[in-house]
């Protein structure tokens, strides 16, 4: 019995214990609950998807009621999303409008969003730059500044957004509570600062562009028509967020993730993005080459040696930006129209005139634009006509309209296809020309001619036939020469530089074209030793052809027989064949020569009776070209098989996607890999980042690119990547990047050697996308990146893109530099020291002039 009440009070203990410790519990768990209303354990709240649905709308009620907009917002705890539920439109005046076929008590409704758990996938929305996964969308106010339009982000639909029961979790739970209590106060800040209402949130996105996820995407899209007016709001935007305006129409797009449930890149993206610094490999840079050609020929030269001396770079001028006080006006271009070096010149014989004389500072004024301008006609339909006020220029219409070169027709230039040469048409010419070569496989437009040299352009209608053929032309000619005849080429999207042959050689590598083509272009090719078509024969691939299709060849009257007698003496010692030459006709009223260049040596060069032309010292470099005066000797043919130039390069377009035959796996290529697997890497590379991301991801109306420009290229990897694209594509190679100029020829592209630290040889105005990956970075040594900015506005159109890709430093600097401009910044993304920047040049100009 006693046992029995010892174990009857031991078990009354433990009872006690156990309930007291059970009410000690439960009173913890209250006060837990209590002080923590944001954390609702999933057992004991919300258990059910109807409780779940209710509490998202009556967290999007109280926002509606705390937010400006009353725009229906739900936050994803990973992604961080706030997606805009309700279509608007803009009425006249800029007033928004609901859409009219949505009832005003859908958008609740349609502000539902599905609820996943930490593990699911990132939330998409569209907007103007197009589809955007995980990312957070802030919507700008519609009212203070001065905006045209931008991206209409929307949600999911009613049916999407229903909440999933099976994966109704603690993460969606607390973040419904969280964004109940904090989108109020986020919301009415951002509505204060925009002006006119809007959301914010804290996190930063991820923009996947193929070369790794970069965060902190800055977007501002307003795209309407292609038109800009300045934004006072894209101004305002902080960094590290998503702003996209709800005013213009949604198109689709890529996608940007957020850091925190992105998935890993594959391998070759990640190394490319870490790979845009590396070393030159095995490739030397043209800097280099042009010195040692300098240090070989004369010492006395050095102090002319512009190439690779540092330059102190020039104090950073003052950003209240003038008007350019020059006599050239709205055509401006600084190396070209240095009017005090020009001067100063001894002679103009050899046209040194018409050569670069670059400023010692580089401006940092901006050239006006015409008075009347508009945006260009697309292609193909500007290969006929222009707006004449955008080139207003009439005295080439007056001096060659009867050889149908240009003709002024109303508001337009036109432009009839003829030309000197060929009155009848271009068309007709070229067929003429593949006709007459022997056998006519030897040139065989599109397939092993490719790329061509038309010197002496005109307005370059050539060129811009050939396109018909799926051949690229680089045409070029002096400036003034002929008035605006290389503008009126880029105003009607043909490719073409300012330049002229004169005393130095001309910015490309040797033996690159298939083709050089010269129509009446007024050349003396045959004076002081033939030095001018030995220049060709430099540039000129083994094997290739010189098209000459002037009055020397099929007119007798005696100054023309005499040029033609010395054109044979001197093409016979260059060890040139000429397979055709045809004669005058009534009909076509033109006669053709061709010649070949040889393939080797042996065949001719050591064979000439008379060493004249001599050939060139072996040290001589053939692809030494900036700043190099010109040499009266011809260089040896390759004979090396493994040697550029020994083999003539795939047809077209397969030579496009293959490495070519002379790198080899014992070269490094630029970004350190095998030369072969470092010209695939790129290659993929760009044609990833072009469709995942220019294509779709900026906003970008591709309807309206023609002329683009690569400011550093390395590959030609992105202007492969746009070959499907109606546009073109400058290859530029600075010169103390890797040397890869002869890398991009031999794949049937094109491109010219330059130091940005001056002006480029081009009118203003040119070109529609300019792209600069890593190129100001490598510019910050030796000039400062205002006067380039500069530059870049004055080739860049109004209204053109521009797309930067940097180290987060420089691309804030630039962005800094373009807001000043009063452009519109689209869209900054960055991940660690990484960022990109897209930006559209408006029509704003200043009012105030610089004095001279």
């Amino acid at each position: 019995m006693a046992l029995f009440d010892r174990n009857q009070r031991q078990r009354s203990s433990l009872c006690s214990t156990a309930a007291f410790v059970v009410f000690v519990a439960l009173c913890l768990l209250g006060l837990w609950m209590v002080s923590s209303p944001e954390t609702v354990p999933g057992a004991v709240s919300l258990s059910s998807a109807e409780k779940a649905a209710a509490a998202v709308k009556a967290s999007d009620a109280k926002e509606e009621d705390s937010s400006i907009d009353a725009t229906n917002t739900v936050k994803q705890d990973s992604a961080n999303v706030v997606a805009e539920s309700t279509t608007t439109t803009t009425g006249e005046g800029g007033d928004v409008l609901e859409d009219p076929a949505k009832p005003a008590g859908d958008a609740a409704k349609d502000g539902d969003v599905e609820k996943v758990s930490a593990s699911s996938k990132d939330q998409t929305f569209d907007d103007e730059n197009g589809r955007t996964e995980g990312g957070e969308l802030v919507k700008p106010g519609s009212g203070g500044g001065d905006t045209d339009g931008g991206a209409a982000a929307q949600g999911k639909s009613a049916e999407e957004a229903a909440v999933d029961t099976e994966q109704a979790s603690t993460d969606a739970k607390e973040s419904v509570a969280e964004q109940a209590s904090t989108d109020t106060s986020e919301s009415s800040a951002d509505g204060k600062e925009s002006g006119g209402g809007g959301m914010s949130g804290k996190k930063k996105l991820t923009f996947d562009d193929e070369n790794g996820k970069m965060d902190g995407v800055d977007l501002a899209v307003k795209d309407d028509g292609n038109k800009t007016r300045v934004s006072e709001e894209s101004a305002k935007v902080e960094p590290a967020k998503l702003t996209v305006n709800p005013l213009a129409k949604a198109k689709p797009a890529a996608t940007a993730t957020d850091t925190d449930g992105g998935e890993h890149l594959p391998n070759v993206q990640a190394e490319l993005l870490t790979e845009r610094a590396a070393q030159n490999g095995s490739f030397t840079t043209q800097a280099a080459e042009s010195t040692e050609e300098k240090k070989k020929r004369a010492a006395s030269n050095k102090h002319k040696n512009h190439s690779v001396k540092k330059k102190k770079p020039p104090a950073t001028p003052s950003t209240t930006w003038k008007l350019c006080n020059t006599s050239a006006g709205a055509d401006y271009i600084p190396c070209l129209d240095n009017e005090a070096a020009i001067k100063k010149l001894k002679t103009d014989k050899h046209y040194e005139h018409r050569e670069r004389h670059c400023p010692t500072s580089p401006p940092t004024c901006l050239v006006p634009s015409p008075a009347a301008y508009r945006d260009p006609i697309r292609w193909p339909h500007s290969r006929d006509r222009i707006w004449y006020h955008n080139v207003p220029h009439k005295a080439l219409a007056e001096y060659k309209g009867h050889q149908n070169w240009v003709k002024v027709s109303g508001e337009h230039l036109t432009f009839p296809g003829g030309g000197t040469q060929f009155k009848h048409g271009a068309l007709r010419y070229i067929d003429l020309i593949q006709e007459a070569a022997a056998p006519p496989e030897l040139v065989d437009w599109g397939r092993r001619s490719r790329v061509v040299l038309d010197i002496g352009c005109g307005v370059a209608s050539f060129g811009g036939y050939l396109f018909d053929r799926d051949v690229l032309t680089m045409s070029l000619a002096p400036k003034d020469e002929h008035e605006a005849q290389v503008q009126f080429a880029l105003e009607r999207g043909i490719p073409a530089i300012s330049a002229v042959m004169g005393t130095q050689r001309l910015p490309f590598p040797g033996g690159v074209f298939d083709v050089v083509h010269c129509a009446r272009c007024r050349v003396p090719w045959h004076i002081d030793g033939g030095m001018l078509l030995l220049e060709l024969n430099r540039l000129l691939r083994p094997g290739g052809v010189f098209v000459w299709s002037a009055t020397p060849v099929y007119q007798k009257l005696p100054e023309d027989v005499e040029i033609w007698d010395e054109m044979a003496k001197l093409t016979k010692a260059m060890c040139w064949e000429m397979v055709a030459r045809t004669q005058h006709t009534i009909d076509d009223q033109v006669g053709v020569a061709i010649f070949r260049k040889p393939v080797n040596n042996n065949g001719c060069y050591d064979k000439r009776p008379q060493k004249e032309p001599p050939l060139c010292e072996p040290s001589d470099d053939s692809n030494a070209a900036w700043n190099i005066k010109l040499r009266a000797c011809m260089h040896r043919v390759p004979e090396d098989r493994a040697v550029r130039g020994s083999r003539w390069p795939e047809q077209w377009p397969e030579r496009l996607g293959k490495a070519p035959y002379w790198l080899d796996g014992g070269q490094t290529g630029v970004y350190g890999k095998p030369a072969p697997e470092d010209f695939a890497a790129d290659m993929e590379h760009w044609r990833k980042v072009v469709r995942s991301s220019y294509l779709a991801g900026m906003g970008i109306d591709w309807k309206t690119i023609r002329n683009v420009m690569d400011m550093r290229a390395v590959y030609g990897g992105l202007a492969a990547a746009l070959r499907e694209m109606k546009v073109w594509v400058m290859n530029v190679v600075t010169i103390d990047s890797p040397d890869t100029l002869p890398v991009i020829y031999e794949r049937g592209l094109f491109g010219i050697y330059h130091d940005w630290c001056e002006s480029f040889s081009t009118y203003p105005r040119s070109y529609d996308l300019l792209h600069a990956d890593h190129l100001f970075s490598k510019l910050k040594p030796r000039c400062k990146m205002l006067p380039v900015v500069v530059e870049v506005d004055r080739i860049l159109r109004p209204n053109g893109k521009f797309i930067v890709r940097d180290d987060k430093e420089t691309v804030d600097e630039i962005q800094s530099i373009v807001r000043s401009l009063q452009w519109e910044v689209r869209m900054t993304v960055s991940k660690n020291k990484e960022a990109m920047l897209c930006a559209r040049k408006t029509t704003w100009r200043p009012k105030e002039v610089e004095s001279r």
